[in-house]
């Protein structure tokens, strides 16, 4: 009798039913291949994610130029609604793949970003376009963000522990270009009628220039349609990976899943937050500096960063990665209190300023990958440890149930994170409207980092820890 075959079409996919990466010959003559292609496809759609949910960071310091009326704290606030709101979905996005299939979510995660593409790029066309319209495209700018939950969740379940550092640094650090890409394309696209009549003519600034900031939005629709097509028939979905919420929600009675989402905030919220709020905060300490020419470089090195975070967290430990992480992080954030011109605008230097930056965008992508490392290795740790008198049946349920809070914790963790995206930015502006500067939220970071610091060495770092890692 033939036996059934690992890989059966399925509603014009793959669904494939027996999946062990963790088993060499398995991972050696048919995992490998099949994990690297899903994650081929994986990672240009989440940095068209990211591009779309950043959107607004390039295109908020445009507005004024083109006849939009709008305030600098409704600036900051449409710099900031596409991180609440991609950090709520991310709660959703969280706990999808298991209930629907990582092929079929992406595709259609990735489709909806068309919504606020095209939209942004017919709002922006008429100055007389209301406010809340860029209210609901940048809260809509969210699904971009929600995407990488689901997205990180998927690429988990595909790939054995030892690789899972590498691959998740590899899918979420080139993912996160979408950042940079967004912040350097749509300066350079804005400025050419690149689709013709066919999207609008263009928008005369008060110095007679022409702009087309249609373009920010319409640039990515076609890269979102051939992506989605791409997810939809080309991506698989695993039978492994299915399970129901309830499977999943024993994540909200685990304390690793909370204490990671703190420290998640300090790396991933700082990564997305300075992305977001670093055009603007540039804008209003250096004014004489175009902030879009130097913008693109934070969320670049941080993407590139999280890449080498991942396989150093393979080759070195998760946890120590993080410690000093954290720890260089408050240097950091001194070294950019020192280069700070003063309330009047005298003093500073910008040059310093930037360079303090890079190094902390540097820092959080390498975070950001050593702490997503970190959560396998705790909760396979944990059932290790609870199935440790438990027959083979019981090992490999506890294997199994390992991986599916993994990935739980990874998708929801990411959502608890990415709140730093609406709080950093609006920091930043509160912080200037009660005391003329950003001194005050930069000396808020240096205490939060500090708290991450020591739940990483008491829980996970010191020698003694309840889950070294």
């Amino acid at each position: 009798m033939n036996a059934e075959p690992a890989v059966k079409p399925l509603n014009g996919g793959f669904l494939i039913r027996d999946w062990h990466p963790e088993d060499a010959a398995f991972w050696a003559q048919t995992g490998s291949r099949i994990a690297n292609r899903n994650l081929a496809i994986s990672i240009p759609a989440l940095l068209l994610a990211f591009a779309i949910w950043q959107m607004f960071s390039a295109v908020t310091v445009n507005l004024p130029q083109i006849g939009f009326q709008f305030d600098t704290n409704q600036l900051f606030w449409l710099a900031a609604l596409p991180a609440l709101s991609g950090a709520t979905l991310r709660i959703f996005y969280s706990f999808v793949v298991p209930l629907f299939g990582g092929r079929r979510w992406t595709a259609i995660a990735t489709a909806s970003l068309l919504l606020p593409a095209v939209w942004l790029g017919v709002a922006v066309q008429d100055a007389t376009t209301p406010y809340w319209h860029f209210v609901a495209i940048a809260i809509l700018c969210g699904f971009g963000g929600g995407n990488f939950a689901s997205s990180m969740s998927n690429i988990s379940f595909f790939y054995p522990k030892a690789r899972q550092g590498f691959a998740l640094g590899l899918n979420a650090g080139l993912g996160n270009l979408g950042v940079s890409a967004t912040q350097f394309v749509i300066p350079m696209v804005i400025t050419a009628g690149l689709f013709g009549s066919i999207a609008g003519g263009p928008q005369l600034t008060a110095e007679g220039k022409q702009l087309f900031l249609q373009n920010a939005g319409f640039v990515w629709v076609p890269f979102l349609v051939i992506c989605s097509i791409a997810a939809w028939f080309g991506m698989h979905d695993l039978a492994a990976a299915r399970s129901s919420f309830a499977e999943q929600a024993v994540i909200f009675k685990r304390k690793h899943n909370w204490l990671m989402c703190w420290l998640y905030i300090g790396t991933f919220g700082s990564f997305i937050g300075f992305s977001a709020g670093f055009p603007m905060l540039i804008k209003t300490q250096f004014p004489d500096v175009n902030p879009m020419t130097y913008a693109f470089l934070g969320p670049l090195v941080g993407a590139l960063m999280r890449s080498v975070g991942g396989w150093l967290s393979d080759k070195l430990g998760g946890a120590l990665l993080t410690f000093w992480v954290f720890a260089l992080m408050i240097v950091g954030v001194f070294f950019v209190l020192h280069f700070l011109p003063d309330h009047d605008g005298r003093g500073g230097s910008f040059y310093g300023f930037l360079g303090s930056f890079m190094a902390l965008f540097v820092l959080s992508g390498i975070g950001n990958a050593s702490t997503f490392r970190m959560i396998p290795v705790i909760f396979r740790t944990l059932h290790e440890r609870w199935s440790a008198g438990a027959d083979a049946e019981g090992k490999a349920a506890a294997a199994r149930q390992a991986g599916i809070e993994s990935a739980a914790v990874i998708g929801f963790s990411s959502a608890i994170g990415a709140y730093g995206g609406f709080f950093i930015p609006k920091s930043y502006g509160s912080s200037i409207a009660w005391s003329g500067g950003p001194e005050l939220a930069l000396y808020g970071f240096i205490v939060f980092y500090a708290t991450c610091l020591a739940v990483t060495w008491w829980w996970y770092f010191r020698r003694g820890a309840e889950t070294p890692c």
